[in-house]
């Protein structure tokens, strides 16, 4: 049930998040060239005086589609579509929806928008043709399976004299449901590991995140939004790199399995090839790691720091990042044993040609005197 003294919503805006990996790495400048749609570099605004070099690095090109509108529920999407193309081979798509209401009628939107595949099949339908578009320009272009959403409610302003601290106050089960997209009441744990991640800048600007959904009480919530668009397809891209490497992994035990390499003997170059593959896997996977989480500048801007940090604790982006920094390690490892165990073999096989060429030369030695 709604508290009687629940506030109704006006102006929320509703952004449906949607990350996907097309490639190893984009052009951005080839990729510009190649688009005819409106596009624009895409930077981060600052809140009070906040040093210009909290930016992207590159920045990434922003592309603006139209779009005849998405219906889930009451709402429909506006009739822009935004994708934002990264150096990386990552590509957000950010739908829009507007929304006025209570706050049970938001949560009800929050639930339908999580167990709806419209917005998500329409992303990579838009992502499929953008490649088409740009395919020059990305490196390995192929667009992965894995995808990765997130929902962020913005409003810039409370009804009357109403605080965010007052809305946790008054509605904080509400809000928790909306950030989980639960239809049904949730226990007072998972409320407050939901209502866990609040960071504010000023008395009328906060911003709840959870790791579903992210609530936004801001009037110019662009570098917040930036920041929570960017840290989604971050963890798209270590989910991606962590299922590479396990791949790589597998390859490399294959690889390292002695009968195999002595039934590969007979073909010239093969456990060469092997090491290659091995290597070519492991560079890329570092090379896109390096990328990643170098591609945003935490420097500057206390607050936007402070968000990210939130969201990246809320992502387990610190947990992915060990991962697959061991994996890089495990796979060196093994690169390293299989380089010496082909090595090995190589010198056990030169050894036995010697002995036989000496015990050639000692034979027909004796048959010649014979």
């Amino acid at each position: 049930m709604e508290p009687a003294s629940a506030p109704r919503l006006e102006k929320v805006l509703v952004h449906v998040i949607h990350a996907f990996d097309v490639g190893l790495s984009v052009d951005l400048e080839r990729a510009k060239q190649s688009i005819t749609d409106l596009t624009e570099l895409a930077e981060i605004k600052h809140k009070g005086h906040a040093p210009s070099y909290f930016q992207f690095d590159p920045k990434p090109l922003r592309v603006t589609q139209r779009s005849a509108g998405l219906a889930c529920g009451s709402a429909k999407s506006s009739p822009e579509v935004d994708l934002v193309i990264y150096d990386f081979g990552g590509v957000s798509v950010l739908h829009e929806l507007s929304f006025s209401g209570t706050l049970e009628e938001l949560i009800a939107l929050s639930c339908a928008l999580a167990g709806s595949p419209t917005f998500r099949e329409d992303a990579r339908q838009r992502v499929a043709k953008l490649v088409a578009v740009i395919e020059p320009a990305v490196l390995r272009a192929n667009i992965d399976s894995l995808s990765e959403d997130y929902l962020v409610f913005q409003t810039g302003a409370l009804p009357g004299d109403l605080t965010a601290a007052g809305l946790a106050e008054l509605a904080g089960p509400q809000v928790a449901r909306l950030l989980r997209s639960e239809a049904d009441a949730l226990s007072g744990q998972e409320i407050s590991d939901a209502l866990g991640a609040r960071v504010a800048f000023g008395e009328h600007d906060q911003a709840w995140i959870d790791w579903n959904a992210a609530l936004l009480i801001d009037a110019e919530p662009g570098d917040v939004l930036a920041v929570l668009e960017f840290a989604n397809l971050q963890l798209l891209e270590l989910r991606f790199l962590d299922r590479r490497l396990d791949r790589a992994l597998d390859q490399s035990y294959e690889a390292m399995n002695a009968e195999r390499i002595w039934s590969r003997l007979r073909l010239p170059g093969s456990v060469r090839g092997e090491l290659r593959r091995v290597a070519q896997l492991q560079v890329d996977a570092a090379i896109l790691h390096e990328r990643v989480n170098n591609a945003l500048k935490l420097m500057g801007d206390q607050y936007l720091a402070r968000v990210y940090r939130a969201t990246s604790q809320r992502f387990r982006l610190m947990e992915w990042n060990s991962g697959i920094l061991r994996k890089l390690e495990a796979t060196e490892s093994i690169y390293s044993k299989l380089h010496d165990q082909a090595t090995q073999i190589r010198m056990e096989i030169l050894e036995w040609i010697i002995i036989l060429l000496i015990a050639f030369e000692i034979g027909w030695s004796i048959l010649s005197s014979g």
